[in-house]
Order: structure tokens, then sequence, then C-alpha cells
């Protein structure tokens, strides 16, 4: 464990129970002068800690987290790393970032130059040297390019709106941007432009954009995101745009997109009342004003549609038609005709109790349907023959690990991209096409087209699947990557456990890259947790661990941490957790409810306070996952609420919580009021907050490099002292 330790203070100020007192709500106030003051202070001393362990492997005695922060960087920073593209055109965009180009390039190539082992890009965008010229920060946060009218018969793409954000917040500006000039458009000259807020613009022709932002006093959400949808002409003012439609303050926000996929155009309004609760319109632009016809489904499902095709992704059993579709299926069926009421519907998938689907892809004439059965994926593709009828295969089966599938150009063909990954096994990208498949035959051969080479030393790792029991009886599945020769040692290994369980979101494996190089090859044991909450069975998975059920995810993660344990994997001195954002407040719940289980935790970017959390940015809008603390909730959220779960009479295990200053979407406020707390109560706790990064907690190479550095130094420091000299 860690030598130093905040002095225990004469008076612990810690919130009352019920939350009507909150000693340190002043650190709420984010770039406030006395804050920011309380926030430099404790960076010093964490960086003063871990900046002093010294390298065990190193025989010139370095520092650690010096080591470490080398080591992650040159992973990130790597030139051989594979450039993620989307096809528009004749060409391949790419977003690329590495020491030359921190905050980097928006590039292009061609598919030909892209198979080679040296591409050709040109620079479309080098931030780094805009932020120069602007005197900006600028994060990249993406572009959305107009589709040019005559595409098929060679026309070029020419305009794109860029998304750029002051770092790395979730409120953004957007610009038009100018693909033959290489130049923004300025707003002298009718450039779109769409100033600092959460929002963003939709292409729908070269002189109209949809528009959803902040537009004043009264247009924003309680959650802070738009509430109005509009129509905004080039040349307009932003602020004289055509309201189409608005959503009530306390929904989360709208949305509004244009399809342009030639035959098939369609204009979309959706209504996001909650996380799973929507209301999906088609709007048709001929009338003036613009009229709203409504897809008549639950709100709990996703609907959409791609040329013919509407797709249903039910979230609660569906009845309709004479017919009941499962929760967690897929269905599809002609869509004007549904929105006729003239529904013939066929279910594509259906769950079973160990497979859920993970994703769909839509080419231009096949679905491919990505399959988890107990968290290992398989592909399948659907196509329809000469009558209309659908007919199911399996795909590329002979592909192991993690499989990924996007589209190449579903307007275009039937062309798929494939990445295939695993924890210890690099990425591989694969071009393959669906075309002989929707005529009846094979598909083509995957043609590899990138792979990533090792990031870290592999040999005597072992990638084993697990199943902890909760307290429930619920069978809960994790993967463990470990060494095959630890069962011959005496000594206890550190190991890592990782678990999210929120909001649909399926962990699974993926290559481990900088988490190999600072944990894996120096020694430790890593562990991912399938818990409950998350998405890994599908909506029944997810929704066992909503509102009062929360404890589920809870005890299912205390349950595979007592699994690992009980199977002499580790033993508590040498087990850590880590999560953040949701898996902050998971982690922070492992602090307060089991802290005899863990002898180091690590807490990101997280919810804390659940008193307040709907009361703190984006807060609002997760009520349908956590309760709502102003009503009769409080009564089960307080049971997992760690802020108020603190005590004076326990023993917390080593705690290490990472935030960031431009974090708009989890207020940093969370993690500075759980270290003050803790610290009060002079328990062992360090916490490190970015200026920049926003979410993510990084906004470039570096600062995740750091920031990982500091973590890793501080896990080696605690769980692993004196087990990595023996690595």
């Amino acid at each position: 464990m860690t030598d130093t330790a905040p002095q225990h203070s004469p008076t612990p100020q810690l919130p009352t129970p019920d939350g009507t007192r909150d000693p340190h709500q002043w650190l709420e106030d984010v770039t406030g002068e006395k804050a920011l003051a309380w926030v430099h202070e404790r960076n010093a001393q964490a960086e003063s800690e871990l900046d002093e362990v010294r390298d065990p492997r190193d025989v010139s005695g370095d520092p650690l987290a010096a080591t470490l922060q080398r080591e992650i960087r040159e992973i990130l920073d790597a030139k051989d790393k594979i450039p993620g593209v989307v096809k528009r055109g004749e060409f391949l965009y790419n977003f690329w970032t590495d020491a030359e180009h921190e905050r980097g390039l928006w590039r292009r190539t061609t598919l030909e130059s892209y198979r080679t082992d040296d591409p050709t890009w040109e620079i479309l965008l080098d931030v780094d040297a805009l932020n120069e010229a602007e005197g900006e920060d600028w994060v990249w946060h993406g572009a959305s390019l107009l589709r040019p009218v005559g595409l098929e018969d060679g026309e070029p793409y020419r305009r794109a709106l860029v998304d750029l954000s002051h770092g790395g917040s979730d409120a953004d500006v957007t610009r038009e941007f100018d693909l033959e000039t290489l130049a923004f458009v300025p707003e002298s000259e009718g450039g779109f432009f769409r100033p600092e807020a959460k929002g963003g613009l939709s292409w729908i022709d070269v002189d109209t954009v949809w528009v959803s932002t902040d537009f004043g006093k009264g247009t924003l959400t309680s959650s802070g995101y738009a509430r109005q949808a509009r129509l905004w002409t080039r040349g307009t003012p932003l602020a004289q745009a055509q309201l189409v439609h608005e959503v009530a303050e306390n929904d989360m926000a709208v949305f509004a997109a244009h399809d342009s996929t030639p035959g098939w155009e369609r204009d979309w309004v959706i209504e996001a009342h909650a996380f799973y609760d929507t209301t999906v319109h088609v709007v048709d632009r001929s009338q003036q004003p613009p009229v709203l016809s409504t897809v008549e489904v639950p709100r709990d499902m996703e609907a959409s549609a791609h040329r013919d095709l509407g797709i249903f992704s039910p979230r609660s059993d569906w009845e309709i038609g004479g017919s009941t579709f499962p929760s967690g299926s897929l269905v599809v069926g002609d869509f004007e005709r549904f929105q006729r009421g003239e529904p013939e519907l066929e279910m594509l998938f259906e769950p079973t109790d160990t497979t859920s689907l993970e994703g769909m892809t839509i080419t231009r004439s096949a679905v491919v349907l990505s399959i988890l059965e107990d968290v290992v994926h398989r592909l399948e593709v659907h196509t329809r023959n000469e009558d209309g009828a659908w007919e199911r295969r399996d795909l590329y089966p002979e592909l192991r690990g993690s499989i990924g599938v996007a589209a190449v150009d579903a307007d275009v063909n039937d062309e798929i991209w494939v990445s295939v990954t695993g924890f210890i096994e690099p990425t591989t990208l694969h071009l393959g096409d669906l075309a002989e498949v929707a005529a009846g035959g094979d598909p083509s051969d995957l043609e590899i087209i990138k792979s990533t080479p090792a990031r870290f030393d592999t040999d005597g790792l072992d990638v084993s699947q697990h199943f902890a029991t909760s307290e429930d009886g619920t069978r809960i599945p994790y993967f463990e990557i470990s060494r095959t020769d630890r069962a011959e040692s005496d000594a206890p290994v550190p190991t890592l456990l990782y678990g999210y369980g929120g909001f649909e979101i399926s962990l699974t494996p993926s290559y481990l890259g900088a988490i190999g190089k600072a944990w894996l090859e120096r020694g430790g044991t890593y562990v991912l947790a399938n818990i409950r909450g998350g998405g890994e069975y599908g909506p029944r998975w997810h929704q066992a661990a909503l509102k009062e059920n929360r404890h589920r995810a809870y005890e299912d993660f205390s349950g595979v941490a007592k699994d690992l344990l009980e199977r002499g994997v580790t033993d508590r001195d040498h087990l850590a957790v880590r999560g953040g954002s949701n898996g902050g407040l998971l982690t922070g719940a492992m602090v307060t409810l089991y802290p005899e289980l863990f002898g180091a935790v690590v807490i990101q970017v997280p919810l804390l306070d659940m008193k307040r959390y709907n009361q703190l940015l984006a807060g609002y809008s997760w009520m349908a996952e956590y309760g709502d603390p102003d009503t009769d909730d409080w009564e089960f959220l307080r049971t997992f609420s760690p802020y108020h779960l603190l005590r004076e009479d326990v023993t917390y295990p080593p705690t290490f919580l990472l935030t960031s200053t431009r974090d708009d979407r989890v207020h940093p406020g969370h993690a500075r009021k759980f270290t003050a707390a803790m610290e009060s109560l002079g328990a062992d706790v360090r916490s490190w907050e970015n200026t920049e990064g926003g979410h993510g907690g990084a906004a470039t190479n570096e600062q995740a490099a750091r920031m990982n550095a500091l973590l890793y130094t501080f896990l080696w420091n605690t769980i692993g002292r004196g087990t990595e000299e023996q690595a």
C-alpha cells in the first residue's frame, strides 16, 4: 500500500444521508477560483506521490510513471495503426493523430492507395495548424459530407460540415468546409456556422440543413440539449431558421436528420424523451409548414428505415397484427406499407437465453447481424430472394474473436468492412462483398486490407471465460486474461477488474494495447466483467438492473470479485477495480459497499452524488436509468449513492479519482466532492483532474498517456507492490 495518506480531519465533512446538507457543494463551481485552486493542489499532491514511484524493472531506477507514459504514448502515436475510414464517392476519409499531429489531420485517399503499405493521403484539415492560426484549443468531433446530386455521374463531394470542440467538451461548433479550396466557408460568404452548443447540423441540400442547437432562452431541455428542430436556408440568419418541431423542456433532446439515399430520400425528427424512450417522425417537407407523420411503435422501440425496408428493434414484447415479437428481436417489413397501417412484418432474429443481437449492418441488398452467444461473436447475413422471401445463412464462420462489420457504402453496393480482434490478438481489417449472397451465391473471400502489429508481449498469456454466481443465482460471465504459469507461483497476482453495467452497453473483447503494455506484460491479470445493466444479453440484461434494481449490477460485480478470490486468481490485497462514467458509479459503489474486497479502486469521470446528479449538466437525462432523486425514488437511490454512503467507522481501500474540467456530460464536481469527503475521513485517497479532455478525460494522446501512466503507477504502487519484481 502507499506510504502516505491524508491526515484525518478533526471533524469529518460528510453529506447528510438524506442529502439535505452538502458541505462540499462549492466544488461544483467548475471554473471557480477557489474550486480550481483546490483541484490544482490535489493534482500536485497526486503527481508528487506517483511520480516518485520507481520502476523496479529499470536498473537506472527511473520513475515508473515516466516509463509507462512513454510506452503508452508510443502505442497511441504508432504510425502503423489501422486508419479507420469512411467511403464517400471515390475517396476514403480518415482522421489521424500521432506524435507530430497531436490534434490531428483530416485526410483522404483512394481504396487503391489504402490497400498499400504506405497510402498517399491528401490533407484536408490540419487541426494543430488551425489552432495555431486561430489561437484556439479545437478538438476534432467529426465531419459530414453533402452527397452531390450527380454522384452516379461522377460528381464529386464538394462540401462538408465539420464539428470542433473546445478542449473535448460535448458542446461544439459546426463550420462549413469547402472540399475543393480546402478552407472553411466564411459566414460573410454565406457559409453555415453553428455557435458552440450541444446540437448539430445535417445536410439536406447545398443550401439547406436541419439544425438543432441553442437558440436562446427557453430553447434547451433540462438536460442541456436542443429542444427545437429547425430548417435553415443558406443566407438566412440562424435565429430565423424555420421552426419545425419543439419537444418539452423535460424531454432529453430533439434530433433531426436527412436520409439522402437516392430514390428513398426521407427526413426524420426524433423526440428523445429519455434514454430508450423516443417518438420517431417522418417529415414531409413538400408541405408548408412541414408535416410530421409519427411512426406508430412503442416508445421504447428503435425504429428506422433503409430504402424500402422498415427496421424495428423492440425492447419489450411487441404485439402487432396478431403476432408477438419478443424483446431483443429484429423485425423488418415494407416501411411505406407500415406507415399506411398495413404491417407485413418478419422476424429476422429471435433472442434466446444465451444470445442477443449485438449489432446490425445494412448494405444495398443485405442485412448483416452480429450476434453474441454468451458474449462471443458470430455473424449472419439475411437477403431476399426473387419472391421477396428472406433467406438466412451463417457469414464467415471461420472468424474468431470480436467481429465488427460496417457497410462501405450502403447506397451503392454490398461491400463490407470486417474487423476482427481479441484481447491479445491485434486487429485485422478485411474487405468483403455480399453481392453474390444477394444473388443466391456465396460471399466473396475476405481480403485482408490492413493488420496491426502486436503492441505488447503475449508470450505465456491465456484468455479464458468464466461464470460467477450473483446473489440471486444469476450466471455472470467474465473474461480473464492471465499468464498460463500463474498457478505455478505462490505469489498473489495483481489483478485488475473492469466493468460498466449500464445503458445497455456491451463489453466485448478488444485488443488491449496500452493495458497489455502497462499491465499484462508486467505480470498483471486483467478481468472484464459482463454484469447486468449492460447489453450482453439484450434489453432484459439491461432492464434487470434499472432504478430500484440497480443493486443487481453491484452484486454481479462483487460476485465476480468473490469468484476471483475463491478460484485463487488473486487475494484481496492484490485485487483492484476500475470503471469510468457509469462505471465510475460502479467502482464508487465498490468502495462504499464492498471495501473489504479490494486492495485499490480507480474511479474515472464518475457519477457519485445521486442526490444532485439530475441537477448537474446532462444528469437530468439519466433518470430513466437511475430514478428521480427529487421523488420517493431517493429511498432506493440513497442505497447506491457512494457520496452518501461514506462512513467514519470504515477503512476504505486506497482510491484514485480521475476526471476532467472540460467534462460537460458528467460534472467533475462528483469526483471532487467524493475526494473531499474521503479526505475528511483521513482515507487513502488522491485525485487528478485534467483541464481538457471532455468525458473521455483526455483531448490528446499525450494527455491520455499521462492519465493512464498515473493510473497504472497507482495500481502497481498499491496492489502490485512487491510483485512486479517477480514478473
